[in-house]
């Protein structure tokens, strides 16, 4: 249902453009956010997006630096990061849920690695 793309490695202040492409009618009516897992951590909220794509969340770590953006006509979801920093280093997973604190689908993440 979801296809997580665009990781890659950069170096600290750089940016880079995730991608998450979605199929199936149900998503579209889903809410939808990214998370991340660093090595050895739990993982954690980033981003979040309303089915409409009208309002949207940040976790106060990323807060002004990623932005998430949706279409649902093209059935894909991204996130914008800018001035990325190593503690940004993670595996980076799209989902997709009928409510912002009920995800159902899971993209299969894709690693950002940050260097200092």
């Amino acid at each position: 249902q979801l296809q997580a793309s665009g990781g890659g490695l950069v170096q600290a202040g750089d940016s880079l453009r995730l991608a998450c492409a979605f199929s199936g009618r149900a998503v579209e009516s889903y809410a939808m956010g990214w998370f991340r897992q660093a090595p050895g951590k739990e993982r954690e909220f980033v981003a979040r997006s309303s089915w409409r794509g009208n309002s949207a969340a940040y976790a106060d770590s990323v807060k002004g630096r990623f932005t998430i953006n949706r279409d649902n006509a093209k059935r894909s979801m991204s996130l914008e990061m800018n001035s990325l920093q190593p503690e940004d280093t993670a595996v980076y997973y799209c989902a997709a849920g009928p409510s912002p604190f009920s995800w159902k689908y899971w993209g299969q993440g894709t690693l950002v690695t940050v260097s200092s």
